[in-house]
């Protein structure tokens, strides 16, 4: 077994098995950190195929932010996970049953699979005009630069929306309006007072108190 295909089986299986854990582990942590573990596997099946560029971006993009997001979230928010694991529970014989149907679809498609018998001798002609980076970015900003900017727009919408649904206003904290301190009468806001040497500012609460 040469390196390559050493590497590949490699990644190939930690890959799955990122997936795997990262779905049936019961510690949210856990599962963050186990989709970490894909991703870095991922990347390199990319650098394997000479996509480079992509797996690059595959660990900047998604190892070092969606996914350390995720963990900042999980960690920090106060989730009920038994509350979650009772809804779950609810819903898990429809989840089966679309599991159910999209093993049969894989079934279905890897049944008719034919691989051709030259596909292994014959290879796409390298580019060595242009760089990879460079191809890409032409690609994403001459020739699908409106579907791109349309990916863009979902995503500050999915943005937005997830900020809306964490947004939570206690009432029990004091808030500060901007716009009430700009706007307030300096006549009333502030009150001038003859203090002597030596004596104190009592507070309204301690005043009435007396």
């Amino acid at each position: 077994m040469t390196a390559g295909a050493f590497a590949f089986y490699l990644f190939a299986i930690t890959t799955l098995g990122g997936g795997l854990m990262t779905v049936v582990s019961r510690n949210p942590v856990h599962s963050v950190l186990w989709l970490i573990l894909s991703f870095l596997s991922s990347a390199g099946l990319f650098i394997l195929l000479g996509a480079e560029f992509v797996a690059m971006l595959l660990i900047i993009v998604y190892v070092g932010a969606v996914a350390v997001l995720f963990l900042f979230v999980v960690m920090m928010l106060d989730v009920d996970f038994a509350e979650l694991k009772a809804e779950m529970a609810r819903y898990l014989p429809l989840a089966l049953l679309i599991g159910l149907v999209i093993i049969m679809q894989l079934v279905i498609a890897f049944g008719v699979w034919e691989i051709d018998a030259g596909a292994a001798t014959r290879s796409a002609a390298p580019i060595t005009e242009i760089e990879n980076t460079r191809a890409i970015g032409l690609l994403l900003y001459d020739r699908f630069f409106l579907l791109f900017q349309i990916a863009g727009l979902i995503l500050l919408v999915a943005m937005i929306g997830a900020i809306v649904l964490t947004l939570r206003h206690r009432v029990d904290v004091k808030r500060q309006d901007p716009l009430a301190q700009m706007f307030r009468d300096p006549a009333k806001a502030i009150e001038m007072r003859d203090l002597k040497s030596g004596q104190g500012l009592a507070s309204p609460i301690e005043g009435a108190r007396r």
